[in-house]
C-alpha cells in the first residue's frame, strides 16, 4: 500500500492544528471544529496546494472514521429522552422533507434516479457533526438540545433507511425484506440488551477499565464490526450498521455504575473524536472535487441552490420539533441545526457517482452545499440561541414532556 510520508504526517498535523485554531479564533467567533478540518484538508489537498494526496490507506481510515461518527451518534441517543413529542414531531418533519426533497429534485435532476439521490441527500441532518457543538455549548440536555437531538436522530436514521430501500439497486419488495431481516436481527440484539443481558458484562467491564484488557473498548469494536459486517453482507449501507451498533452499545451499558459509564464514554470519544473522525472530515476536504465544481457554471449555480434547498427542504420542517413556547430565535436555530448535513450527503453522492446515475459536478455541488452548511449553519444557530437566552423579554420554552418509566 503506497502511502506518502507527507500524507502520513500532514493528516495528524491538521488534526492537531484544527483545535488550536478553534481556540485562537474562538476569542472572536465560535467556529465548529469540523470547519477547520475540512477547510485545511481542502487547502492542503490536490485542489489547491497538493501537499496531501488521497490514497487507499487514508480512504480506509476515513471510512472507519465515518462509521465511528455514526456509532457515536447512535450511542449518544437516549431514546427515553427524545421519545414522545420531540421524536414524533421530528419524524413528521422528516417525512415532509423526504416528499419535498424528491419532488423538488425531480424538477432539477436530469433523470428520476438522480432525483432520488439528490432528494434523499437533502433530507439528512448531521447528528454526529452538531452533537459536539451542542455538547460544547452546554445544550445537550436542554429542551432545545433534546429537540435538535431528535431531529438529528431521525435525520440520520431516516435517510439510511431510504438508501437501503430505494438506492440499493434491488426491487423494492426484495429491498424491504432484506431491510426487515436486518431490523429483526438488530432488534433481537437490542431487546436482549434492554432486558438486562448486558448486566452480566458490567463486572468484566469494571474489572478491566484500568488494565490492558480494556474489555469495554474491545467490545465496542466487536459490536461495531459485527453490525457493519451484517449490513455489508446484506448489501445495505454500512452506516446503518454503525448507527445501530451505537444504539445497541448504549443499551448494553444501562445499569452499569455511572463512573464506569462516564469513563467508557471518554475512552470512546478519545478514539472517535481524537483519531478516526477527524480523518474523515480532513479527507472530505482533501478529496473534494473543486475542479468539477468550478469547471461548469451550471454546477456553481447549483451550489447556492442546494444550500437554499437544505434550508427549505430540511430546515423548515425541522421547526416542528422545536420546544413548545420557543420564540423566533430558537425556531430559527432549530431550522439551521436541522439543515446542517454532510456525512450522509457524502455517502449518498458517492453511491450515485459510482453507479453513473449522478453527475460528478452535481455531486460536488451537493457536497459543497453540505460543507457550507457545516461551516455556517451551526455558527449562526448558536448565535441565535445565545440571543434567545440573553433576551430579557424572551419567554423560556415550556418543559418537554419526557415520559417516565413505568
Amino acid at each position: 500500500m503506497d502511502v506518502s510520508i507527507g500524507t502520513l504526517v500532514l493528516f495528524p498535523a491538521v488534526a492537531v492544528a484544527a483545535p488550536l485554531l478553534v481556540r485562537a479564533v474562538g476569542k472572536l467567533v465560535a467556529i465548529p471544529l469540523v470547519v477547520f478540518e475540512i477547510v485545511l484538508g481542502l487547502v492542503l489537498g490536490p485542489s489547491l496546494l497538493g501537499w496531501i494526496r488521497p490514497d487507499d490507506f487514508t480512504g480506509m481510515l476515513a471510512d472507519f472514521g465515518l462509521a465511528m461518527l455514526f456509532f457515536l451518534a447512535g450511542n449518544e441517543i437516549d431514546l427515553r429522552t427524545i421519545q414522545g413529542r420531540p421524536l414524533r414531531r421530528a419524524t413528521i418533519g422528516w417525512i415532509v422533507s423526504l416528499c419535498a426533497g424528491v419532488g423538488i429534485a425531480a424538477l432539477l435532476a436530469p433523470t428520476l434516479p438522480a432525483a432520488a439521490f439528490i432528494g434523499i441527500a437533502l433530507t439528512s441532518t448531521a447528528l454526529g457533526t452538531i452533537m459536539p457543538v451542542l455538547r460544547d455549548a452546554g445544550e445537550l440536555r436542554t429542551p432545545f438540545g433534546i429537540g435538535v437531538l431528535a431531529i438529528g436522530a431521525v435525520g440520520e436514521f431516516g435517510p439510511l433507511i431510504a438508501i437501503s430501500l430505494f438506492l440499493s439497486g434491488r426491487a423494492p419488495g426484495v429491498a424491504t425484506l432484506v431491510l426487515l431481516a436486518f431490523a429483526v436481527i438488530t432488534g433481537l440484539a437490542i431487546w436482549a440488551a434492554a432486558s438486562g443481558a448486558g448486566r452480566r458484562l458490567h463486572r468484566v467491564i469494571t474489572a478491566t477499565l484500568r488494565t490492558s484488557g480494556q474489555f469495554a473498548v474491545r467490545l465496542v469494536l466487536l459490536i461495531l464490526a459485527a453490525l457493519v459486517a451484517l449490513s455489508t453482507v446484506l448489501d445495505l449501507d454500512m452506516l446503518l450498521g454503525a448507527f445501530a451498533a451505537g444504539v445497541l452499545y448504549r443499551l448494553l451499558l444501562n445499569g452499569a455504575p455511572e463512573p464506569d459509564t462516564e469513563l467508557i464514554e471518554r475512552k470512546l470519544e478519545a478514539i472517535g473524536y481524537g483519531f478516526l473522525v477527524p480523518i474523515f472530515f480532513i479527507n472530505t476536504g482533501v478529496t473534494f472535487d473543486l475542479a468539477g465544481l468550478t469547471s461548469d457554471p451550471r454546477n456553481l449555480l447549483l451550489l447556492p441552490i442546494f444550500v437554499l434547498l437544505l434550508l427549505v427542504v430540511r430546515g423548515v420542517p425541522s421547526m416542528l420539533a422545536a420546544p413548545q413556547g420557543s420564540d423566533w430565535r430558537d425556531r430559527g436555530a432549530t431550522l439551521l441545526f436541522g439543515a446542517t448535513g454532510l456525512p450522509i450527503i457524502v455517502a449518498v453522492t458517492a453511491i450515485g457517482v459510482d453507479r453513473g446515475e449522478l453527475p460528478s459536478g452535481t455531486a460536488a455541488a451537493l457536497v459543497g452545499a453540505g460543507m457550507l452548511s457545516v461551516l455556517v449553519f451551526p455558527l449562526v444557530a448558536l448565535s441565535l440561541r445565545r440571543r434567545a437566552a440573553d433576551a430579557p423579554s424572551a419567554p423560556s420554552p415550556d418543559r418537554l414532556d419526557v415520559p417516565t418509566e413505568g
